[in-house]
């Protein structure tokens, strides 16, 4: 009588102060061999995660900004329309559980800085440019850091995005008063999603419109070095 043979090899790894943990088993009998190989991921708050599931929210996160009919400078535009001021940000949020067993839909969400000081968040809807609602924020913190960094500008949130919109869809578009690594060089964050290339992110000089790679979130690059790779010159 045959007797079946269980091999079982699992690795684990892990990083000072988080990381993650990946698992291998292999499974063997005396007549079929080694079944497929099975990859999956330990989070740090102890869930499983296959290795399948990071691309499958890639390609939510594609087809999703695909869906929208409207553009970050579109939206940024009927905002400004509903609440006149200065356009400080715009994200494309996905449709979400709102926490109360609600679907929460699909918008985009713009923060607006008014003329007196008055912050107010504008929902539009990413299939005909329509305004949701809005909502009255009365926390002052940021305006001065922002009204400073705009200063001199000629570049606003609906120019960078569309500035940056040759390199996919812009997904988002934020204002980032403090500069690259804090340097003092304020700038246009902006977000985009291509086929094929995932998330990619940018920075717009908010005094000449030009778009560079982002390379504040490249761990593999300790220096931050902001090369001109995948950048506009004009």
């Amino acid at each position: 009588m045959k007797r079946n043979i269980v091999i079982a090899a699992v690795t684990a790894a892990a990083l000072v102060g988080g990381g993650t943990a990946t698992a291998l088993a292999t499974t063997a009998d005396d007549d079929r061999g080694t079944a497929p190989r099975a990859d999956v991921s330990v989070s740090d708050d102890g869930g499983v995660r296959d290795e399948a599931d990071d691309r499958d929210d890639d390609r939510r996160d594609d087809s999703g900004a695909a869906a929208s009919k409207v553009t970050a400078a579109d939206a940024v535009a009927a905002a400004l329309a509903e609440t006149p001021g200065t356009a400080v940000s715009a994200e494309l949020d996905d449709e979400d559980d709102d926490g109360n067993d609600r679907k929460e839909r699909a918008a985009w969400e713009v923060d607006v800085l008014s003329g007196d000081g008055t912050w107010h968040s504008v929902r539009v809807d990413p299939a005909t440019g329509k305004v949701l609602g809005s909502e009255r924020d009365d926390d002052e913190d940021g305006t001065a850091e922002v009204r400073t960094a705009l200063k001199g500008a000629s570049v606003d949130a609906a120019e960078a995005a569309k500035a940056a919109a040759g390199h996919g869809t812009v997904t988002s578009v934020e204002l980032d008063e403090d500069g690259y690594r804090g340097d003092g060089k304020p700038a246009w964050e902006v977000e985009t999603h291509a086929s094929g290339k995932g998330e990619q992110d940018w920075r717009v000089a908010p005094e000449t419109g030009k778009v560079t790679a982002d390379r504040s979130h490249d761990s593999d690059d300790p220096n931050g070095s902001d090369d001109s790779d995948g950048s506009d010159d004009d």
